[in-house]
């Protein structure tokens, strides 16, 4: 079994045009076309049993529509759980979060650059008080965004590390491995505390020493594979993971296991 914990997928009315903004702003190339159809495929050719969506929300608005986009998913796939997304300018937090709740889904994606609000803001500390008291878990992107490259670091680890000693929620997720580009600083601020970490994007750009690091000192019930598909293959990162040669019991917790615990499954 595989879960990929970090992919996206968009609605097709608006799929096309958000792709090719996204890939223009981030100098990337999708791995394939941010529609369902597309991620359905890449997973039977990579082998990966599940994907969780992560929407995320650029405008306090979008937050019903994109609740029902995530509520859709979930009603009719099998091979994929969405999250659903708030943003720190939503009023009601308490409110919107317990419509996720009751709507049955598991948790929220966050994105302090593309919601240009710092990590340890307030906003975000009621964000995942409240996520805590209702028990959903909050992914966030963390460390250098490749859109925002020359802008400040809203989620950096020492800010991250600041929110997981206030906040004290044990199903916080940093994402691209607690803070993309910033190995360093996540080993020295964040690795070790209570918070998950996920391999999205990250694995073609870390060392394998790195990882290495990372997982002596962050530990191995703490990492999730993630891709962050689109923006990297599903096939090409468990390659990589593959060539690390982990123990079979640690391979099993970080491609499914840990996972699965999190999730509830």
């Amino acid at each position: 079994m595989i879960i990929d914990f970090h992919t996206h997928i968009f609605p097709e009315k608006i799929a096309e045009r958000t792709i090719e903004n996204l890939a223009r702003r981030s100098n990337i190339t999708p791995s394939f076309n941010g529609q369902y159809e597309g991620l359905i495929e890449q997973m039977k050719t990579a082998g990966v049993t599940l994907a969780v969506s992560l929407p995320v929300l650029t405008k306090k608005e979008q937050f019903d529509s994109v609740l029902t986009f995530a509520t859709n998913i979930n009603k009719t796939s099998k091979e994929i759980i969405s999250f659903a997304g708030i943003h720190p300018l939503c009023e009601d937090i308490k409110g919107k979060l317990q419509a996720v709740k009751d709507a049955g889904i598991k948790g929220v994606k966050i994105h302090p650059d593309y919601q240009d609000t710092l990590i340890d803001d307030e906003k975000y500390i009621e964000i995942l008080t409240v996520a805590k008291e209702l028990d959903l878990i909050v992914v966030t992107h963390a460390g250098v965004d490749c859109a925002y490259r020359e802008c400040t670091t809203m989620c950096h680890p020492k800010r991250a590390r600041k929110v997981i000693d206030r906040v004290g929620h044990s199903k916080f997720v940093l994402a691209h491995m607690g803070g993309s580009e910033m190995v360093d600083e996540f080993l020295t601020h964040v690795a070790g505390s209570d918070v998950y970490i996920d391999t999205s994007y990250v694995l073609k750009y870390i060392t394998k020493e790195q990882f290495y690091k990372i997982l002596e000192k962050h530990g191995e019930d703490k990492i999730l594979f993630a891709t962050d598909a689109p923006w990297s293959s599903m096939a090409s990162d468990l390659e990589i993971l593959d060539s690390y040669n982990l123990c079979k019991s640690t391979l099993d917790k970080i491609l499914y296991k840990n996972a699965q615990k999190l999730l509830n499954l």
